[in-house]
């Protein structure tokens, strides 16, 4: 396996089990708009979508209040987002390797600090990128371009850890490597990859 300066993460499925606190509200969401009663397996198709694009498929009236709507629901419910089991270790491992860490994830700045700066897990990371810091979005190659621009690398050193087909057109169109989380994928095609792991903790084979 090749020896990467810089591994990057997606959040959502990744980093992050937030299935259920995600899409259990989306159903509750989808119910109050459309009078229809979805599955959590129908719902699962919109797990890798950023928020506004999941309520311009459902073709809902207010997208903007309907998105607000969900994002007060997913914050008020039980299961909160984890991280996998092994990323303690994991992210540790990385930075005592000197292994640079970063995020390009479609997330908002307020859901990243609920979710990942009140874990601590920001301390581990050299650049983040976000939603509100760029024009374009996954798949296209902004985020992750401007992302090893702060790292201060280049396309060849590092890699993209991710778990949607869009996380792996974004590496593509980016000329990076990716490597898939298969440990939070849910979607139904398959994605291609440099790599695929099982766990977080194989993820340490990149050393």
């Amino acid at each position: 396996m090749k020896k990467y300066e810089a591994i990057i993460y997606d959040i959502d499925g990744t980093l992050l089990n937030t299935l259920n606190m995600n899409m259990y509200p989306l159903m509750k969401i989808i119910k109050e708009e459309t009078g229809e009663d979805w599955t959590f397996e129908q719902v699962l198709k919109f797990a890798a979508y950023p928020g506004m694009k999941v309520m311009e498929e459902l073709g809902v009236k207010d997208q903007e209040k309907t998105y607000a709507r969900w994002v007060q629901y997913v914050n008020e419910y039980e299961d909160k987002a984890t991280l996998y089991k092994g990323f303690e270790e994991v992210l540790e491992t990385f930075k005592n390797h000197k292994i640079k860490q970063a995020i390009v994830s479609s997330k908002l700045r307020d859901q990243y600090e609920i979710d990942i700066v009140s874990k601590g897990i920001d301390q581990y990371m050299s650049a983040v990128i976000l939603e509100d810091d760029t024009t374009h979005h996954k798949p296209h190659p902004e985020p992750l371009l401007k992302c090893i621009e702060k790292l201060n690398l280049n396309s060849d050193e590092v890699i993209y850890i991710g778990d949607a087909y869009s996380d792996y057109q974004a590496a593509l169109n980016a000329n990076i490597d990716f490597g898939l989380a298969k440990w939070g994928s849910v979607a139904c095609q398959d994605i291609p990859s440099q790599y695929t792991f099982e766990n977080p903790i194989d993820l340490l084979k990149l050393l």
